[in-house]
């Protein structure tokens, strides 16, 4: 079984490769083939997720600012910007890590406030607020 920081480490190179530089040949290596997607926003399975990758704009960038790992489940909390949306989308993102590879995934998303949407005067992700 792989350790807490080598799962973190796959799930980061993972999102860097699928979301960011778009490879799919390289994300498929790092996704099982019976990948099972929780998400209410993409299709089941690696060829549903990457579908729905595709389907989004080049200009989509994924960037994390916390990442945890107990066993072989991994957490990021990160941001989906440049998604053709009014708004980024700040993420929280679960994998469960099995034989090196990313095997399933749950999440909770939620468009990014900007400074006179936040009632806590606090961005939701990183020290500042989206221009």
């Amino acid at each position: 079984m792989s350790s807490a920081e080598e799962n973190k480490a796959l799930v980061l190179h993972a999102f860097d490769l699928l979301f960011n530089q778009r490879d799919y040949q390289a994300a498929e290596r790092l996704w099982s083939e019976e990948y099972i997607q929780h998400s209410a926003h993409v299709p089941p399975g690696r060829e549903g997720l990457f579908d729905f990758v595709r389907s989004l704009p080049d200009t989509l960038r994924y960037e994390h600012q916390l990442i945890l790992a107990e066993g072989d489940h991994v957490m990021l909390h990160g941001r989906f910007s440049g998604n053709g949306g009014p708004a980024a989308t700040v993420a929280a993102d679960v994998l469960r890590v099995e034989n090196g590879r990313l095997a399933e995934h749950w999440d909770v998303l939620q468009d990014e406030a900007t400074r006179s949407e936040s009632a806590s005067g606090l961005p939701m992700f990183g020290d500042h607020f989206p221009a």
